[in-house]
């Protein structure tokens, strides 16, 4: 079972398989969820999807909707071939 200790300034290193169990990396963030027995889950906070708002750039020509109907009309009729 993993261990860890709490160094003087209350710190801890979470081990390897914890962290790689609850997808954590540098960075991500965990919340102490207090449990009806009186011990604490660690629960990994996990981002909104609004935090990804601007991490791909605008395509460089604009699409019109016009475009992009006949695109999604173009896929649909598509599907029936092999």
């Amino acid at each position: 079972m993993p261990e860890s200790t709490i160094s003087s300034k209350g710190q801890v290193t979470i081990p390897v398989e914890v962290r790689r169990s609850l997808g954590l990396s540098t960075g991500s963030r965990i919340r102490f969820v207090p449990t009806p027995t009186g011990s604490y889950e660690i629960v990994p906070i996990l981002r909104s999807v609004r935090s990804l708002k601007g991490c791909i750039p605008p395509p460089a020509d604009p699409v019109s909707l016009e475009d992009m109907d006949r695109a999604i009309a173009d896929t649909a009729v598509g599907r029936g071939r092999p």
